[in-house]
């Protein structure tokens, strides 16, 4: 009986502590690190993020949003562009969303001319998005790829943890 009541005083608070951390990463927050230089400057090569993969089960993805695809067996940062019905299109190295200009101040680099049309269709899909690195002069996204299922993005990133001289939230 004395080991027992060892036990839960001693251990028994500890696998607790264990299994709650492991709840919380398998379904709410995991870190995730940058890799590469597609969302340089707002990101850069080995930054770690949080990833919150509960906000779209509430929230629906909003353009403007850095979030992490699965896409060819491995994850991927990119910011969203274009939302389910959008005609968009790059112009003279300046977005726009249904004809409307789009201010991206956060662009690193020029954009070439772009029209969804190129990826086949004349608006982004219903249940698909169109994602694009920062960095668009060095960014494999879906200019190439072609448009992201909603059910391949598995959250967004809003807070930089490391380094600790790079902590922020975005947007």
């Amino acid at each position: 009986m004395n080991i027992m009541k060892k036990f839960c005083k001693e251990i028994l608070p500890y696998i607790l502590i264990v299994l709650v951390v492991i709840l919380i990463k398998t379904f709410l927050v995991a870190p995730v690190k940058v890799n590469g230089l597609s969302m340089y400057k707002t990101l850069h090569d080995g930054d770690i993020m949080l990833l919150n993969k509960v906000v779209y089960k509430v929230n629906p993805i909003k353009r403007g949003d850095i979030v992490v695809a699965s896409w060819n067996n491995e994850y991927i940062i990119k910011r969203v562009i274009g939302l389910p019905g959008d005609k968009v299109e790059f112009k003279d190295n300046t977005l726009y969303v249904n004809d409307k200009k789009i201010d991206e101040k956060y662009v690193n680099g020029k954009t070439e001319d772009f029209d969804i049309k190129m990826l086949g269709a004349s608006k982004v899909p219903k249940g698909y998005y169109l994602i694009l690195g920062d960095n668009r002069e060095d960014s494999y996204d879906s200019r190439k790829f072609g448009f992201m299922s909603k059910k391949d993005i598995l959250g967004r990133c809003k807070v930089t943890i490391f380094p600790f001289n790079r902590i922020s939230v975005k947007g």
